[in-house]
């Protein structure tokens, strides 16, 4: 059994410090590794979510956070199947290898998938396009719709402390009100990991299992469980033009636009929205291993370096967790 005061301790130590080879070992037989911490406390919160509501989902996007969140799920039922659905709005502009993945996933496991789709909004007249192309930001209305109208009442998201300051600010069990917004005056304390996910008719709670993990801390687990992503992850050869100091990928929701050049670059993607506001980074890690060597050597979080949708004030992401986006 794990104690509470074990799980802490752990997590505490999940800065990244250990290299990939030994983050699984202990120098004493009942001590946990930082990795071993940390999962241990994901699958405390899948099993506390699993207790307390009676109709909660799962965003999976086919991101590496998504896929990892998946992972733990597994781990935390089985052998039974995941007690939950999973969730994914999907903007139309998402990469091809990542929706692939998506659905040999759900297959794979058995699982229920629904589908949010912004283009069925657009379609009709409850979006417009903006005119930069970016349907990121358009996805809050889908998300809250496809949890109004299946009663979802807990959701579980992927974000972490150490990708952006606004997400640094929330709890794992997040409150939000009727309209999907969150107020930062509204958190509960989290004292020995005791949950409250006591809500009113119309509120829903967002959990997030990953919020102690850092980015070298999903990556090290990765390795460690031999997970397997989308290929997207790893360096490969793709066409990429360059707009506000990032690789952006071309396609039909609007890039290049005239003047901006198409060339063949050897990049991988640090993290995974869609392709209009999701840049690539310069990189010959085609392994597991130089990834964790170069995640270790970065100084610029995932989301600082390569999200557009982050870029369009100072105050975007808290600005869209008020409106009711992760």
């Amino acid at each position: 059994m794990t104690t509470a005061a074990a799980v802490s301790t752990g997590a505490g130590n999940s800065g990244g410090t250990q290299d990939a080879g030994s983050a699984g070992d202990t120098d004493t037989p009942y001590a946990l590794s930082h990795l071993d911490a940390l999962e241990s406390e994901a699958v405390h919160i899948f099993r506390e979510v699993a207790g307390e509501f009676e109709r909660p989902v799962i965003l999976f996007s086919g991101g590496k956070d998504s896929i990892l969140m998946l992972h733990l799920a597994l781990k935390a039922f089985a052998p039974a199947p995941v007690p939950f659905a999973l969730l994914h709005v999907d903007t139309g502009h998402n990469f091809p290898e990542v929706l692939d993945y998506r659905d040999r996933t759900v297959a794979r496991h058995g699982l229920r998938l629904h589908v949010a789709s912004v283009q069925d909004f657009i379609d009709r007249g409850e979006l417009r396009e903006r005119p930069d192309g970016t349907r990121n930001p358009l996805q809050t209305v889908p998300l809250l719709h496809a949890i109004e109208s299946n009663r979802f009442d807990a959701v579980f998201g992927g974000g972490r402390r150490d990708e952006e300051k606004a997400r640094a600010k929330e709890r794992v069990f997040s409150l939000r009100d009727e309209f999907g917004g969150w107020d930062p005056r509204r958190q509960r304390p989290e004292l020995w990991q005791l949950y409250n996910g006591r809500h009113s008719p119309g509120e829903h709670v967002r959990v997030f299992p990953l919020s102690n993990w850092t980015e070298l801390d999903v990556w090290q687990y990765i390795a460690r469980e031999k997970i397997e992503l989308p290929a997207i992850y790893y360096a490969h050869e793709r066409e990429v033009f360059a707009r506000n100091g990032m690789w952006l990928a071309p396609g039909g929701w609007g890039g290049p636009k005239d003047g901006e050049r198409v060339e063949t670059r050897q990049v991988r993607y640090r993290t995974v929205g869609d392709m209009s506001c999701t840049g690539a980074v310069d990189s010959d890690a085609d392994t597991i291993e130089a990834v964790i060597a170069e995640i270790a050597a970065s100084r610029l979080t995932e989301r600082g370096a390569t999200r557009a949708d982050d870029k369009l004030s100072e105050a975007a992401m808290e600005d869209r967790k008020r409106e009711g986006y992760f």
